[in-house]
């Protein structure tokens, strides 16, 4: 018996690559078989599967081909590659100037269908390119490149999205399913924390998602599905925007985690990039969002899709702000040439990555429960302090939002917020830079809830819920890490990763924390020149005011839609 299990071991071992080839093609014969049968018993029910198959086919052949036959797919590619360099003098005015023609007949066609609130948030735009290239590092090194093609990605993104209904279908669906997903945390909060688990909202209903959503992260990473996602959203913008490899992929991985987690996927590199790609790498964690804090704000009721969106636009916005900021001036020694390997994950299985995912987010958790708790009383304290003063000069309403929303007013106007609404988003983009986002979230939740709850819009004069557009580009400005407290995180865990830099991340934190904002606030003047005006609160207070106020237009297309709503 045990000669033959030694033969048997043996003959394992010498076609070891063929059995797994074998068993592969089994497990493959059988998951195609079962995506025919779903398919063909009712082909809706089975359209996720099957897209889902495609994509995957797709990217298979197409990660054999280039790993196969990329020298022959560069050598074909190479004449045209040398006819651009050769005529690329006068190419590139030629596609400027069909830009500027192509951006101007936009503008007209669409102020003259959709009205001229898209104009402002065009004229933000401007706007806030012209400052960060005043205020630039380096103002006659930039390179406009990564700059117009950042941007250009932003608006191609935010048009498939907000514009086509395929687009838009795809990432409502999207939002759908991570909605869907998300919820299963509550299995295990109910278990640990009782079935009356939902009395205490935010430590047992919102914290527990972060958890939930750490171990899944865990778990692709250990598979290599994240670094495989990671690489191709990093390549993609590397072709486009001409940044370099490890900005590229430090961009694209701030896109599904965090500011101190990104950096980790390209860690032997960081000691030897420049100044203005360390400022690049920090920019994007500022300028964008973790995928474990994304499902806490899905479940104060923000929308999903609009948080999606946000976060895969701000990707390019964030390279494109930091190349206008702190321009390249050092040639890099990490190209592509160079071959680039991003980081895998410690773990030795699945269980065990699910594991530390879960233990890695005890950290993440405490941290967001002890800085809210702080945040919100040191708020209090603040706006009990500003009450008293105001009061020794009869204003007792002064508080902390108030001035916030004096000094960011003009900057969430210029975004395409209403003028009566830019009050209020100006005082949740101070608490966003003052304290941080959670609180900036939870404040405009509650705004979301009262206009879907309807009632009056003014009691005492204050404002109790904003227009659905100006929700939507709140969203957008919002979804970043930029603030005061997150610039110490991004120094010490920056610091830890690579020491040699310390000098250089300490001195260029506070502009990467600059261009963050900006990036965001770019992504919100995009998302306000895209998004399509629609039924902006509930019909019977619609109604209600129709009838009520002398000045409302009659031919005004909500009253239309209130009424079709209603008469279906």
């Amino acid at each position: 018996l045990e000669k033959k299990y030694d033969k048997a071991c043996e003959f394992c071992k010498k076609h070891k690559t063929r059995i797994h080839y074998v068993i592969y093609g089994i497990l493959i014969t059988a998951y195609l078989a079962v995506v025919i049968a779903a398919c063909s018993l009712n082909f809706q029910r089975a359209l996720p599967l099957f897209i889902i198959t495609v994509l995957a086919i797709f990217f298979i052949c197409w990660d054999f081909l280039i790993a196969k036959y990329e020298d022959r797919i560069a050598a074909f590619f190479s004449p045209g590659e040398r006819y651009l360099e050769k005529h690329w003098f006068w190419l590139k005015w030629v596609l400027c100037a069909a830009l500027i023609i192509t951006i101007i007949c936009w503008l007209i066609f669409d102020t003259a269908k959709q009205g001229s609130c898209q104009l402002i948030s065009f004229g933000g735009l401007v706007m806030y390119v012209l400052l960060m290239f005043i205020f630039s590092k380096y103002p006659t090194r930039v390179t406009w490149r990564p700059v117009f093609s950042g941007i250009g990605m932003q608006f191609i993104l935010g048009l498939l999205i907000l514009r086509t209904k395929v687009g838009f279908d795809v990432f409502n669906w999207l939002g759908i399913q991570i909605q869907t997903f998300l919820e299963y945390s509550d299995t295990g909060a109910k278990f640990v924390f009782g079935e009356k688990y939902t009395d205490h909202f935010f430590a047992f209903k919102v914290l527990p998602i972060v958890v939930f959503f750490s171990t899944v992260m865990s778990m692709l990473y250990h598979i290599g599905f994240m670094q495989w996602l990671v690489g191709k959203v990093g390549w993609i913008m590397q072709i486009f925007m001409g940044t370099t490899p490890v900005e590229s992929l430090v961009a694209a991985g701030n896109i599904f985690v965090g500011q101190t987690e990104s950096p980790l996927l390209v860690r032997p590199y960081l000691p030897y990039i420049t100044k203005s790609e360390l400022h690049a790498v920090m920019t994007a964690g500022f300028s964008t969002i973790a995928g474990s804090v994304l499902g806490a704000y899905i479940s104060f009721g923000v929308s999903a899709s609009h948080l999606l969106t946000a976060s895969v636009m701000s990707a390019p916005a964030s390279l494109a702000t930091s190349k206008l900021f702190w321009p390249e001036t050092e040639k890099p020694t990490v190209t592509l040439r160079s071959g680039l390997q991003m980081a895998k994950g410690e773990s030795k299985n699945l269980l065990e990555a699910a594991s530390q995912g879960a233990s890695t987010s005890i950290l993440l958790v405490a941290n967001i429960a002890v800085n809210l708790i702080s945040f919100l009383a040191l708020l209090a304290f603040l706006d009990s302090a500003l009450s008293w003063v105001g009061n020794l000069f009869d204003y007792p309403q002064l508080n902390f939002e108030n001035i916030c929303a004096y000094v960011f007013m003009p900057f969430s106007f210029m975004m395409g917020v209403d003028w009566e609404d830019s009050f209020i988003v100006g005082g949740l983009l101070g608490y966003k830079t003052f304290f941080n986002e959670f609180v900036a979230y939870e404040r405009l939740s509650k705004l979301i809830h009262n206009r879907e709850k309807g009632g009056s819009m003014y009691i005492n004069g204050v404002k109790q819920y904003m227009t659905v557009r100006s929700e939507v580009i709140a969203t957008y400005a919002l979804c970043g890490f930029a603030n005061f407290g997150s610039l110490g995180l991004v120094i010490g865990g920056l610091t830890s990763i690579a020491p040699s830099k310390k000098k250089e991340i300490a001195g260029g934190a506070f502009r990467a924390m600059i261009a963050g904002t900006v990036a965001c606030f770019l992504t919100a003047c995009v998302a306000g020149m895209l998004t399509v005006p629609g039924l902006e609160g509930p019909c019977h207070i619609l109604l209600g005011n129709a009838f009520n106020s002398t000045d409302f237009p009659a031919n005004s297309t909500e009253l239309v839609e209130c009424c079709q709503k209603l008469f279906t």
